[in-house]
């Protein structure tokens, strides 16, 4: 695994495309328990390396009911993002996550986490990656038919403030999602 996340560090395949330069952003270990499988650092991440250490990560670890000391314990848990390096600025918020890096790396990644018991997968971009012609016709029904999608993935929307709308929207969210989801966390990490 360290050989991989070394080689991933140095990867330059997308740097042409990315205006802040390359800075490959993730954490994973052969012991990892629970896989999370974001989008793509934002600004403030590429600037500090530290996946999630932003709002959407304090939203994040707060839907889990996890405190900064096991979110960011690669043992437990595994940060991979869909693209690992930040996109860039685009009209309404960040780029998508770079293509290249998910169907080049991951199942490198996966081949070394034997451990892995649950993997939540966050955003549209996740969801449509994995899952594939099994997601539903939006993302929020797709989260609305998380159950479905058990025992090997929790499906979620990316938690960005920006979503504070959306869980406004979606009460069924907070009253039935995440309580499945601490649950599922805790027992796995206990």
């Amino acid at each position: 695994m360290e050989e991989l996340l070394t080689d991933i560090g140095k990867c330059v395949h997308c740097l042409s495309y990315l205006p802040h330069g390359v800075r490959p952003v993730l954490t994973a270990s052969t012991h990892s328990k629970i896989v999370i499988i974001g989008q793509a650092p934002g600004r403030k991440v590429h600037q500090s390396g530290i996946p999630w250490d932003d709002k959407s990560g304090d939203n994040l670890r707060n839907w889990l009911g996890i405190d900064k000391e096991t979110f960011y314990d690669a043992h437990k848990i595994a940060l991979i993002p869909m693209g690992f390096c930040y996109p860039g600025t685009g009209k309404s918020g960040d780029l998508p996550p770079r293509k290249e890096c998910a169907p080049l790396w991951h199942q490198r990644l996966w081949d070394e986490m034997p451990s892995v018991e649950l993997t939540i997968l966050i955003g549209q971009y996740a969801l449509k990656y994995y899952l594939k012609n099994k997601t539903k016709k939006n993302l929020t029904d797709t989260v609305l038919h998380f159950e479905e999608y058990l025992p090997q993935y929790f499906v979620l929307p990316h938690p960005s403030p920006r979503n504070n709308i959306w869980k406004a929207r979606n009460p069924w969210f907070d009253e039935t999602v995440l309580p499945q989801l601490r649950n599922r966390v805790e027992t796995i990490l206990r």
